[in-house]
């Protein structure tokens, strides 16, 4: 932490859309994604990154798509990705608290999970 006597609280936005503005500082592009249901995701086209722009309990991967990335803070229903519907391998430990942030990577119809620390 910068400054730790004179913490300002983040009070005028919501942690996902700071999360975004992080990223974007960071250089990491990547495209907000919207649910199909509220926690539920899919995803027809692996050629950008995208940010769930809500908690995620679960994301569907079009059959089409082969590789993808998606940034996601997990919702305290979090059950994981599929691919066209169907169970896929999902490596990588996923702690479902609502505020973290994390990212899949979809290769080889497998996804890894991983946390993003700073």
């Amino acid at each position: 932490m910068i400054n730790t006597d004179r913490i300002i609280p983040v009070t005028k936005t919501d942690l996902i859309s700071l999360y975004g503005v992080i990223m974007s500082l960071a250089n990491v592009s990547a495209e907000a994604l919207d649910p199909v249901n509220p926690g539920e995701f899919k995803v027809d086209s692996g050629d950008t990154p995208y940010l769930a722009n809500e908690p995620l309990a679960s994301l569907d991967f079009d059959a089409s798509v082969e590789t993808g990335t998606v940034y996601f803070v997990p919702a305290y229903d979090y059950v994981g990705f599929t691919k066209d519907g169907a169970a896929i391998p999902n490596g990588g430990d996923v702690v479902p608290d609502g505020a973290s942030l994390y990212k899949a990577v979809l290769a080889s119809n497998e996804v890894s999970v991983t946390e993003v620390r700073v």
